[in-house]
C-alpha cells in the first residue's frame, strides 16, 4: 500500500497539470493507496482556498474520491462524518473536529459561526460558560 499526499489527490481532481494528472491517476487507480485524514483536510483547504471550490463541491469531490476502489481513507466513518456535516454547511475543518470528538459531552469553543452552524445541523457545541 502506498500512502499519497494531497497534491496527488488535488491533481487527480483537478488535472491543472496534465503530466502530474496523469502520474497521480496511474498510481491512484492501480496502487492500493492510503490518505490519512489530515491529507483530506489539506486537500479540501487547497480545492477550497486555490482553486475556488465551494465547500459542498469539495466535499462531493472528496467523498467521490474515498469511494474509489483503491483508496483507504484513514478512519473513514469519521472523514465521512465530517464530509456529511462540510456539505450541511459547517467548514471542513471545524467539521473533522467535531466527528473526531464524537464521543465527548460536547465541544467548546468561542467560534460563534461554528456553534450557531453545528446547532442548525444538530451537532452539540457551546461557547465556554
Amino acid at each position: 500500500m502506498l500512502a499519497i499526499d494531497a497534491n496527488l489527490i488535488v491533481r487527480y481532481l483537478v488535472r491543472d497539470d496534465p503530466g502530474q494528472a496523469d502520474a497521480a491517476r496511474r498510481i491512484i487507480d492501480r496502487h492500493d493507496t492510503f490518505v490519512a485524514s489530515t491529507v483530506i483536510l489539506e486537500t479540501e483547504w487547497v480545492l477550497r482556498s486555490i482553486y475556488g471550490f465551494s465547500a459542498s463541491d469539495c466535499a462531493r469531490a472528496l467523498t467521490k474520491f474515498a469511494g474509489l476502489p483503491h483508496v483507504a481513507i484513514d478512519d473513514p466513518a469519521t472523514v465521512a462524518k465530517a464530509l456529511d456535516m462540510a456539505k450541511g454547511g459547517l467548514d471542513f475543518a471545524d467539521a473533522l473536529h467535531l466527528a473526531k470528538s464524537r464521543d465527548c459531552e460536547t465541544f467548546v469553543t468561542f467560534d460563534q459561526d461554528l456553534v450557531k452552524t453545528a446547532k442548525r445541523i444538530g451537532v452539540k457545541v457551546r461557547t465556554p460558560a
